[in-house]
């Protein structure tokens, strides 16, 4: 790995990475004809392609998201409501190959030739069926309304944009307004698909006989669990006209409108106790084979390694590489890497994996009685810090970046790999997944009480996200038997 390729995956968080990776996937339909099609019309969709480019897309989508999470309760709820669904689309012929998948991002897309994905991490933050079947209906209207096509069209009408206009134009300024102005029509038709698979999805529901309230319910808890997931749960109210889907608030508003003229609240099932039930005992968070991020610490079980980050950083976890980043610009990166054939870390660091390394800063060091190598590089107006510790053959690397580094930034470089160290025995055996459990309120049992006893979640935000999995308020008495999220190992 050089460092430029490191910097772009210190610049792109986990989330955004997910959402490229699935924004690929959709459109991978290429409009096709050929000499042997016969009186296929120009533009057309050959017959059977977008079974295969679902097919072809699939296993990429699968390793994308951590694999196929099995879960029977979970695998059979969202079978019996993509089968009312079905039926009440305005494709009631269709056909659907469903897949749970074992992430924690919360997402849920199609893929042409019905493929319809939904994450275990979805799943979690719903609180009733009428709530899951308002995703799917919303990711079956993209598949009937054949938005992967379209917008693949309009994708390779502004490459051609770009191309002519670069290739004809002197005036930068021209050609930069030209491919911009390309740019956010693009971005724009994306946002005419999301509503019109919002409005069709609120319209299948319904005709489902679920409650069509539950599309504007669930836009809203998943808008609350997304400021939770940022840095001191803050997000910006400020609309990004380049975005591909509309923010939640205009999206809420219209999912409300269009269920008004369904009906009045109240009307269509929720099924929310069946829901939870087969909730009981999912996994929550992070995948045990990558490891468990708990609050600003970083665990896995497996490899016997832990480390933490300064306050103010956010972790995220993926297969490939733990990411890291706080709001004073620093953007962190943990990964392994192969010794084999080094014979000495100092000769690793030095073996040109790294782009501007400063061959001075290279000194050998020990962090918690491990052999380790830190150094400096600076390239592309970014300046590096790079830590490597040796267990065995494998190197765990640290690779801190930031453009304006201060003394702060050495510090919490410092405090980071001061941090690694080999979990015991003991602290192995004892680090369990975090599940959803499914309890039974007693009655006058506050969320605030039953907050507290949550599990691998910081204990100052135990409220607010019990508050965000049930839809509740932080002082709201529960009644006897009422069923209630929470998460625990």
């Amino acid at each position: 790995m050089t460092l430029s390729s490191a910097l772009s995956g210190l610049q792109t968080s986990l989330r955004m990475l997910v959402i490229s990776a699935v924004t690929v996937a959709l459109v991978a339909c290429q409009l096709t004809g050929s000499a042997n099609q016969g009186a296929q019309k120009p533009g057309s969709l050959r017959t059977g392609l977008g079974s295969d480019v679902g097919a072809r897309e699939h296993p990429r989508v699968v390793a994308t998201y951590g694999g196929v999470y099995k879960d029977g309760k979970a695998e059979a709820a969202i079978a019996r409501v993509v089968g009312g669904l079905v039926a009440a689309s305005e494709d009631p012929e269709a056909h659907y190959r469903i897949t749970l998948l074992n992430s924690p991002a919360v997402n849920a897309f199609a893929l042409p030739g019905g493929y319809l994905y939904v994450t275990r991490g979805l799943l979690a933050l719903a609180n009733d069926t009428s709530e899951l079947a308002a995703v799917l209906a919303h990711e079956m209207a993209h598949v009937t309304a054949r938005h992967a096509i379209k917008r693949q069209r309009q994708a390779e009408e502004a490459e051609f944009v770009t191309k002519v206009m670069t290739n004809i134009g002197k005036d930068q300024q021209t050609i930069d307004a030209a491919v911009k102005e390309k740019q956010v029509q693009f971005a724009r038709f994306s946002q005419e698909q999301e509503l019109e698979a919002d409005d069709v999805g609120v319209r299948t529901l319904a005709g489902a006989g679920y409650d069509p309230y539950a599309a504007a319910r669930f836009l809203n808890t998943m808008g609350q669990f997304a400021r939770y997931q940022q840095l001191g749960g803050q997000s910006s109210s400020a609309p990004d006209f380049l975005s591909s889907h509309p923010n939640t608030p205009d999206r809420i508003q219209r999912a409300v409108r269009s269920a008004r003229q369904i009906g009045a609240p109240g009307i269509g099932l929720s099924g929310r106790e069946d829901y939870l039930t087969s909730l009981d005992g999912m996994l929550f968070g992070d995948d045990p084979l990558e490891g468990y991020v708990r609050a600003r610490q970083f665990l896995h079980k497996g490899l016997g390694i832990s480390f933490s980050v300064p306050k103010g950083f956010v972790l995220e976890n993926s297969a490939e590489a733990v990411l890291a980043s706080n709001n004073s610009g620093t953007a962190m990166r943990f990964d392994g890497a192969d010794l084999t054939g080094y014979a000495s870390l100092t000769d690793y660091m030095l073996s040109g994996w790294i782009n501007g390394l400063i061959d001075n800063s290279v000194r050998p060091t020990t962090i918690n009685g491990l052999p380790a190598v830190i150094g400096s590089a600076i390239t592309d107006g970014w300046s590096f810090r790079i830590g490597v510790v040796r267990i065995g053959l494998t190197g765990y690397r640290f690779i801190f970046a930031n453009r304006s580094p201060t003394a702060v930034f050495t510090r919490d470089f410092e405090k980071s790999l001061g941090s690694f160290r080999q979990l015991s025995p003991t602290e192995q055996a004892r680090l369990n997944p975090l599940r959803v459990k499914i309890i039974q309120a007693k009655g006058g049992e506050t969320a605030r009480k039953l907050a507290v006893g949550m599990s691998g979640i910081e204990p100052s935000r135990r409220l607010e996200l019990f508050t965000i999995l049930n839809q509740v308020k932080a002082n709201q008495r529960f009644k006897p038997g009422e069923l209630l999220k929470v998460i625990t190992d």
